[in-house]
């Protein structure tokens, strides 16, 4: 029976006693999600949307992996020219590169009381001669296989000389932190170079045997993995050769 003082009429209960039939266990008082996927995402959407964006990273980056970014691109059967094009070979770096390396090397043997005119000439002449010992012996190795390909003088010019911006980080290392630092640098450059000229040279050699039907194991294309190989492996060995004795 109401009090007859009272102004209005006491709802509180009704209302508990609706909003009680309406929860749930361990539902702080809210509907639970339903097990719909839409009902999860709304569950915890922070995490949700972290696997999504993580899912999507993954997918771009092994379709960056998959995808072939190491050919050159051509023109009316012409390569583009290197502003153009990132990878196209050009000598604008392999020409600084050594240059560079002759100045730092003037500069170790300044540091360590042995510079001359002559040694620094005998240092770059020898690194020249080098260079063009490699060309020489690439050209007629390929003349000896009979490669068809796409290679110039200027190409395999430009492709052994970026081995030089190696052995200038090296001998800097070395002049800096000695030998430690030397091997360090040198040995990450060495492995770097011996990657970018298999695939490079993968693709300008071994490219031209698939286009011409040669098997895969035929005794042919074993010789043009064969030269690919010594040329890569070529590179780490005249990096350390022409930079030991510069660091002591």
């Amino acid at each position: 029976m109401a009090d007859p003082h009272q102004l209005f009429d006491d709802t509180s209960s009704a209302q508990s006693r609706g909003y009680g039939a309406q929860r749930v266990p361990g539902g702080l008082g809210y509907p639970a999600a339903s097990a719909s996927p839409q009902g999860a995402f709304l569950a915890d959407p922070v995490s949700n949307m972290a696997m999504a964006y993580g899912s999507s990273l993954a997918a771009q980056g092994k379709e960056l992996v998959d995808k072939n970014d190491w050919e050159v691109q051509y023109q009316q059967d012409t390569p583009v020219a290197p502003r153009f094009d990132v990878n196209a070979p050009d000598l604008y770096i392999p020409a600084m590169a050594f240059i560079t390396y002759v100045l730092v090397a003037g500069l170790a043997l300044g540091t360590q009381d042995r510079f001359s005119p002559d040694l620094l000439g005998l240092q770059a002449s020898s690194a020249l001669a080098w260079l063009t010992v490699e060309v020489l012996a690439i050209l007629l190795s390929l003349y000896l296989i009979t490669v068809n390909t796409d290679l110039s003088t200027i190409d395999l010019v430009a492709f052994l000389g970026y081995k030089y911006v190696g052995m200038i980080g090296g001998v800097l290392m070395g002049l800096l932190f000695g030998k430690i630092g030397y091997y360090l640098v040198l040995g990450w450059c060495c492995v770097s170079i011996f990657v970018f000229m298999i695939r490079t040279l993968r693709l300008k050699i071994l490219a031209e045997a698939a286009a011409e039907g040669i098997p895969v194991r035929g005794a042919r294309n074993q010789l043009r993995m064969y030269l690919t190989m010594a040329v890569a492996a070529a590179q780490p060995l005249l990096m350390y050769w022409l930079t030991f004795h510069l660091v002591r």
